[in-house]
């Protein structure tokens, strides 16, 4: 299904007219209402008269988290706060935390990328929407709520926690989409197993899943605990919060808004653009966003872009899943490590459950250790100590031929490793402690 096909299906020479005319307009507005902006801009001999073409985008400067912190909370904003109709911000668990506003306009585009999302997936105004993203300051939970009103479907806004409740509500109100984290949705497939739900028998059918990285291993694990089709989403508060790209029913890359987000591919040590197919830092400029637009901002996520058309007939570019983030990547012994390399072995061995935890040490020589923490199944565990020894080993194994360095590996008992009704927390660095 496709929500709106004159702008989903735009040919791509329309597309970059209408690009060019509202990065234009975006320019023009930062440089004019946010001071940041127009002293980079000052400072790199820009005016917003200089963007005559599309590839006048790389000539700005990038915007990078810090900006919006040093910032905080409203010195990125673009129009006076009478003009604010809603605000958002990050956990800010890493210092301040990102603020960034919506005008009604604003809302109404974010609406728009979430209607797109849901239909992506088949949704349509006669199905049940079970919402479990967290409402609140995170954009997660009224992203996809108003999304989901956009397209006339009915919304369960139940967001996180109480899941013991969640599986009883998908049970009772039959629901036919569930929104949440892929962690989560491993969660709830387990208390659902845990109370001899049998969720064949649920009208459940797709679910949208964000907000932390993910394999397609771990989207096999998904569907067939859940028996649904599981779609990525990808978003950030950032930019906009979830709707920037979706999955359709094709799960062949992600579709980015276009009409809403430019998208670029650049090299992370050197900001360089790279072209399409090739992986790199993902990077977006928003272009019809009003209270807070950004430019040419970092997001840190690793990932590739294709333009070719998608055989469910929508033209926007579309991004690969994510592999990894630049500022999660972990560096032992010099190796270049991401936690989705490691959950994508994990998930291949029926002996070991979908939840791990990595932790990072150092010994007394300065030298930087890895150990994997992985919950084994209950058979498993129960089992005699020399197959938990073959298991340990071949774990090791295959982990130490993925990434090329030594690591350790410690097999603890069912539901050992807490469980997370949101991000799930994957790394333990005990070097910062």
């Amino acid at each position: 299904m496709i929500y709106n096909a004159s702008a989903e299906c735009m040919d791509r020479s329309t597309l970059e007219s209408l690009q060019l005319e509202r990065l234009q307009q975006t320019v023009k507005r930062v440089y004019e209402n946010v001071p940041l902006y127009r002293e980079r801009f000052d400072a790199s001999g820009i005016r917003p008269g200089d963007m005559k073409s599309l590839e006048d985008l790389a000539d700005l400067p990038f915007t990078v988290k810090d900006d919006l912190r040093q910032t905080y909370p409203f010195g990125m904003f673009a129009v006076p706060m009478r003009d604010v109709a809603r605000i958002h911000a990050s956990s800010g668990t890493t210092g301040r935390p990102i603020v960034v506003g919506y005008t009604a306009e604003d809302i109404n585009t974010w609406a728009e990328a979430i209607a797109r999302t849901l239909a992506a997936g088949g949704t349509t105004a006669g199905d049940i929407v079970h919402n479990a993203y967290g409402y609140g300051l995170f954009t997660g939970g009224l992203g996809l709520h108003y999304g989901a009103e956009r397209l006339g479907a009915t919304v369960v806004p139940i967001s996180g926690g109480q899941t013991k409740r969640q599986v009883q509500l998908l049970q009772d109100f039959g629901s036919n989409v569930i929104c949440c984290t892929p962690s989560y949705a491993l969660y709830i497939g387990e208390v659902a197993a845990e109370a001899g739900l049998d969720l064949e028998k649920l009208p459940l059918r797709v679910g949208f899943f964000g907000a932390e990285p993910w394999t397609e291993t771990m989207r096999k694990a998904i569907e067939e605990r859940l028996q649904i089709d599981a779609l990525d989403i990808y978003g950030l508060s950032e930019v906009i919060g979830p709707g920037v790209s979706y999955d359709c029913l094709s799960k062949c890359g992600l579709h980015v808004n276009e009409d809403f987000f430019i998208p670029e591919i650049i090299d992370p040590l050197t900001g360089t653009p790279l072209p399409p197919g090739e992986k790199g830092e993902l990077v977006f400029t928003t272009i019809t966003k009003e209270a807070f637009p950004v430019i040419r901002y970092r997001t840190r996520d690793i990932t590739s872009l294709t333009y070719e058309k998608c055989s469910c007939g929508r033209t926007f570019a579309r991004m690969q899943r994510v592999s990894g983030r630049t500022d999660d990547m972990l560096i032992i012994r010099g190796v270049n490590i991401f936690p989705s390399q490691i959950e994508s072995v994990l998930m291949e061995m029926e002996e070991t459950e979908p939840h791990y935890l990595l932790v990072v040490d150092r010994q007394e020589k300065s030298l930087d250790t890895l150990e994997v923490w992985v919950e084994v199944s209950a058979e498993i565990f129960s089992d005699e100590m020399r197959k938990l020894g073959a298991l340990q080993k071949k774990v090791q194994q295959e982990l130490e031929g993925i990434l090329g360095i030594s690591v350790g590996v410690k097999l603890v008992e069912p539901k050992t490793i807490a469980r997370s009704e949101g991000k799930a927390r994957r790394i333990i660095d005990r070097r910062e402690l």
